[in-house]
């Protein structure tokens, strides 16, 4: 539960900085508690994405990733960050990603900061 926990702070944390950086991802509310909330409700969304779909999504592009040299990763996490869009729009979420190539730069913000805060926040297996 505490990996859970530490997970979902880090891809928190992660998306702020992509939406930050980024003008084509957005996250809107009236305050920034309400922001902050949905920011945590996409993070677990983004969380449950990528640990449902994307293993499925590795392995029917394992071909690829050989080919590629595992650069195929940067488009899978690309098409993550769109589905957790698509997603929470579905759940009438104020979280919005622009287009693929917003999603790609994203994906690879999301990679550094999410791996950063994965280094920085405890672990469960202390």
């Amino acid at each position: 539960m505490k990996n859970f926990v530490v997970k979902t702070i880090a891809n928190a944390a992660a998306m702020a900085v992509a939406i930050w950086l980024l003008k084509g991802i957005t996250l809107s509310g009236e305050n920034t508690a309400r922001k902050v909330l949905t920011l945590v409700a996409v993070a677990f969304l983004f969380g449950v994405v990528n640990f449902v779909v994307k293993p499925v999504v590795k392995l029917l592009s394992f071909p690829l990733f050989i080919l590629t040299l595992g650069l195929i990763t940067l488009v899978i996490n690309a098409l993550m960050l769109l589905l957790t869009s698509w997603f929470a729009g579905q759940l009438d979420l104020a979280f919005h990603v622009g287009g693929f190539w917003t999603a790609l730069i994203g994906g690879l913000i999301i990679s550094i900061v999410a791996w950063a805060m994965h280094v920085i926040l405890p672990d469960e297996q202390d």
